[in-house]
């Protein structure tokens, strides 16, 4: 147990003072929650032996009265100082844990941590600011009370001592085998509290099709059976600390048995006298009493443990290196924009690109085609340093990319997916993310070249609306345009469109297309399109089928050669 609270003072960094002051404010509370028994053993002696004044009485209630200030006081002082400390704490690990997040490969959020997050933000540290921290120092009151009483008793009488002595080390055995079963059944508890929380996600994300599917029933069993195991998993975890509690409370009660008759025979032999046994009867069904509350707080301590271990693993996951401190080079005459030279990439161990070769020059178009996994995707994922390379460099003006800040290679490059996020925010602030010190005047220029600005104005309150989070309150394609006028305002040299026009319907894609034909005026563009119109003007059309460059060159040169090029158009002009 001491291990845990080490755990958590070498967690609190800055603020591991406070809690060490709170430690201090509550010994000082654990001696004063004695002092009434001594203070009580004091009128029990005088009026035994028949010289109890009204002196000694008054003196008592004074002493008591201070007693009773004093030990609350110090219970202010030390919730004040840990429940603070806790709230702090973990308001600055929120922070680092975002700051990491944010320097995570992608891979990483598409790998089914999504859940991982939420719980470790949403329990694991909610649990600890606010139900371990709340408790810690009462945790460490009752520490110091079990040590006072047992020192108390050997100063009393050493047999009585050593029998305390003897009863506290038997629980404090039984307590660790306790912490062991404890610190098993915490770390299973809380995995499926992070599995709960993934199958909410999932479920609340994927409602529209599973309404669309009529699948409702199917997946409200499959979330109705996670929290039937999560509810089996928190019954498991009491299940499995019972028996160790009854044990504990059979070890208080044997080692009370045997003091009281043990202090029953010293007074029979006139070792100690009947007011001295009244006394220490007044001490002995207090005793254990810490023991007991310290050890049953002690669970608290290893569901502590298992989040500790589950906010660790995520901090502990390898960022992307950001050393990178060379300046972005001005564009010089024949040199390409970017350059893949011999990239290959692989997720964990599925490789996807294979020893890429290609350049794009500035103010020129590329376009990927080729059947859904050949790696189009990652091929624009990898500029933007979403991931590293396996093997090979990407080059920007010459420079390696990692030898770019993050910072300055972002500045570089601007991207409209096909799938567009939007916060719950303003219209005009999701717009000016692009260019957060663009004046308004700016702000409505780039949403007249995206062609947003008349719906924009149609708007309850124009610019000034606020959008459901994620865009829900807007339809796809004027989501779309405004994620391009963001774009447009960042005005940054390199345009990666994701397959920005495949899921919008006729009306809007006409608007997107001009949008865009504005956005990549004097721009070096990359295009990952499956419609025919988008890709016909490429400067060069990259044909990427198994992790390779299968086919490179103009639409007319490929239509000429017999590939997959040539199926592809083929294929699209019968379904036009």
């Amino acid at each position: 147990m001491i291990y845990l609270f080490q755990r958590i003072l070498k967690l609190s960094g800055s603020y591991k003072r406070r809690i060490q002051a709170a430690f201090v404010f509550s010994f000082l509370k654990a001696v004063l929650a004695k002092m009434p028994i001594c203070l009580a053993f004091f009128i029990l002696s005088k009026f035994c032996d028949k010289t109890l004044t009204p002196a000694d009485c008054g003196c008592t209630a004074a002493a008591m009265a201070a007693v009773v200030l004093g030990e609350t006081l110090c219970q202010f002082f030390s919730d004040r100082l840990q429940s603070a400390a806790g709230y702090m704490m973990f308001a600055k690990k929120r922070l680092e844990l975002g700051r990491h997040l944010r320097r995570l490969p992608m891979g990483y959020f598409t790998s089914g941590n999504i859940g991982k997050i939420s719980s470790v933000l949403s329990t694991d540290m909610i649990f600890i600011e606010e139900t371990v921290m709340s408790t810690l120092a009462n945790m460490m009151s009752y520490l110091f009370s079990a040590v006072i009483l047992a020192v108390f008793m050997l100063f009393f009488d050493i047999r009585l001592g050593v029998i305390t002595i003897l009863v506290s080390l038997t629980a404090a055995a039984a307590a660790s085998r306790m912490n062991k079963v404890s610190l098993k059944e915490a770390r299973k508890r809380q995995e499926q509290s992070e599995s709960l929380t993934d199958a909410v996600l999932s479920f609340v994300e994927g409602i529209g099709i599973i309404k669309s599917y009529n699948l409702l029933g199917d997946k409200s069993r499959e979330l109705t059976e996670n929290f039937r195991k999560s509810k089996d998993q928190n019954l498991q975890f009491e299940k499995a600390m019972a028996p160790w509690q009854r044990g504990l409370n059979i070890i208080y009660a044997i080692g009370m048995t045997g003091l009281f008759g043990c202090s029953v025979m010293l007074q029979q032999t006139g070792e100690i006298s009947l007011p001295y046994l009244c006394g220490l009867l007044l001490f002995l069904f207090d005793l254990f009493g810490p023991l007991k509350a310290l050890y049953g707080e002690g669970s608290r301590l290893t569901v502590m443990n298992s989040c500790l271990d589950r906010i660790e693993a995520v901090l502990d996951e390898k960022e992307l290196p950001d050393t990178g401190h060379e300046p972005i080079p001005a564009p010089k005459e024949n040199q390409p924009e970017v350059e893949f030279q011999k990239v290959s990439f692989s997720y964990e161990t599925k490789e996807v690109l294979r020893q890429l070769d290609f350049s794009m020059y500035p103010h020129t178009m590329t376009a990927l085609v080729g059947p859904s996994g050949g790696g189009k995707s990652t091929i624009a994922s990898l500029i933007a340093r979403f991931w590293d390379t396996d093997q090979g460099k990407i080059l920007i003006r010459g420079k390696n990319i990692k030898d770019l800040s993050l910072a300055s290679l972002m500045d570089q490059i601007s991207m409209v997916f096909q799938r567009v996020y939007l916060f719950q925010d303003t219209v005009y602030e999701n717009i000016s993310m692009g260019k957060p010190d663009a004046s308004r005047e700016e702000v409505y220029e780039a949403a007249k070249k995206a062609r947003c600005y008349d719906f924009i104005m149609d708007l309850p309150n124009g610019f000034d609306t606020v959008i459901g989070e994620g865009g829900a309150t807007l339809s796809g394609g004027e989501k779309q345009r405004i994620s391009i006028a963001r774009c447009i305002l960042k005005d940054a040299p390199l345009i990666i469109l994701d397959e920005a026009t495949a899921s919008v319907d006729v009306d809007n894609e006409r608007y997107i297309q001009e949008a865009i034909s504005e956005l990549v005026k004097g721009k070096t563009l990359l295009v990952i399109a499956h419609r025919l119109n988008t890709i016909r003007a490429a400067d060069q059309i990259l044909v990427i089928s198994q992790g390779q460059i299968v086919q490179r060159g103009t639409h007319e040169q490929l239509i000429m050669e017999d590939g997959i090029y040539r199926q592809y158009v083929r294929k699209r002009s019968r379904l036009a």
